[in-house]
């Protein structure tokens, strides 16, 4: 087991390897940037129990799994609650037993919320999986468009017009794809929170160690991985900006955000469209949007692929004391956010919530 520091660039070379390849053998999940060392490496500097176990056959690394773990032995999915892609890096055909990869790693049990498809050792511990919607864009933007013409059509052409409308009413539509100025950063973030604290959503801004991942992602550069901020500019000003990590192949959709100023053009929706051009034409095969519900999800996306939820455990105490406390909290979401008479009256009144405590709410 290795701290994210303690890993050899030689381990690190040979991790990007197995993710670059993943395609190659049929499992191009496991190229996603949240299952890269850097992510792992960030992660460490902000939080504590970052692990790594490495799997070494003939002196030769064919296996990684990042992790969290606290001094009681309960073991997390590396960024678990803010990561969308989890499990083990490895090469093809190499399987392993999930009790005993935890205790190898001084695990009771590893909880994860997103864990990609071909982990299965894992995914029997899966107590339920969810499409995550996804936008293909290897075969070129002008294929994406047509997608889109013949399966959301109305959603294409008011996205345009609003992109004229812009253009006209306000100024200049300009977009860069990889901004580096690190103010523009900040004000994504402080648009986030406005936006959490607006729809009555828990700040995820507000936890320092998620500013400083941010952060850390924002200036870390390799031949495989990079922290792309994206924004749409009108009349030379932010109007919409996306953050997330990429690898060779695959886009994390992460934080997503616009002046609600600009509301009227839907800039995050043409920010997307904007990103998917840029995609395109820099090779990334495809847009991970991320599991959840949302209608531009559903208009944007070209398929879905599944990811799983759950733990895995080893028969000891401190595993069923965790399961017991997690599965209600679990299990009373997900039948909220599966059923939209539960799920509707439940966002209005986060939304409410939202407008009380940032001072909008009339009666």
């Amino acid at each position: 087991m290795y701290r994210p520091a303690e890993l050899s660039d030689a381990d690190r070379a040979a991790w990007s390897a197995l993710q670059s390849e993943a395609h190659l053998h049929g499992a191009p999940e496991l190229a996603n940037p949240f299952l890269s060392p850097e992510f792992a490496l960030a992660l460490g500097r902000c939080r504590r129990g970052v692990r790594i176990a490495v799997v070494r056959e003939g002196g030769e690394p064919v296996a990684f799994f990042a992790y969290q773990r606290s001094a009681a032995g309960v073991g997390r999915a590396l960024g678990l609650g803010v990561s969308d892609s989890q499990g083990v890096v490895h090469r093809p055909g190499f399987t392993w037993d999930a009790r005993g990869m935890l205790r190898a790693c001084g695990l009771a049990v590893w909880e994860f919320d997103h864990l990609v498809q071909g982990q299965g050792p894992f995914e029997a511990g899966a107590s339920g999986s969810f499409p995550s919607p996804v936008v293909d864009t290897l075969g070129g933007y002008d294929g994406y468009l047509a997608h889109l013409r013949t399966h959301a059509p109305k959603f294409l052409k008011s996205t345009l017009a609003k992109e004229r409308r812009l253009q006209r009413q306000v100024g200049d539509v300009r977009y860069v794809h990889d901004e580096r100025d690190p103010a523009v950063l900040r004000t994504l973030m402080r648009w986030k929170s406005a936006q959490y604290r607006r729809t009555g959503r828990s700040d995820r801004f507000a936890q320092d160690w998620i500013v400083h991942l941010v952060e850390q992602l924002f200036h870390t550069r390799t031949d495989t991985f990079s922290g792309l901020l994206s924004v749409l500019y009108a009349d030379g000003w932010p109007v919409a900006a996306h953050f997330g990590p990429r690898s060779k192949r695959i886009l994390a959709n992460w934080f997503p955000a616009y002046d609600p100023e600009f509301a009227k053009y839907s800039p995050g929706l043409l920010l997307q469209l904007k990103i998917a051009e840029g995609a395109a034409s820099g090779g990334i095969a495809y847009i991970d949007l991320g599991r959840g519900q949302k209608e531009y999800k559903d208009a944007l996306k070209t398929r879905e692929v599944m990811v799983s939820e759950g733990w895995v455990m080893r028969h000891h105490p401190v595993a069923f004391g965790h399961r017991a406390h997690r599965t209600p909290v679990r299990a009373l979401r997900n039948t909220v956010v599966a059923r939209p008479e539960l799920f509707e009256p439940a966002d209005r009144l986060l939304k409410r919530m939202g407008e009380i405590r940032s001072g909008r709410f009339r009666k």
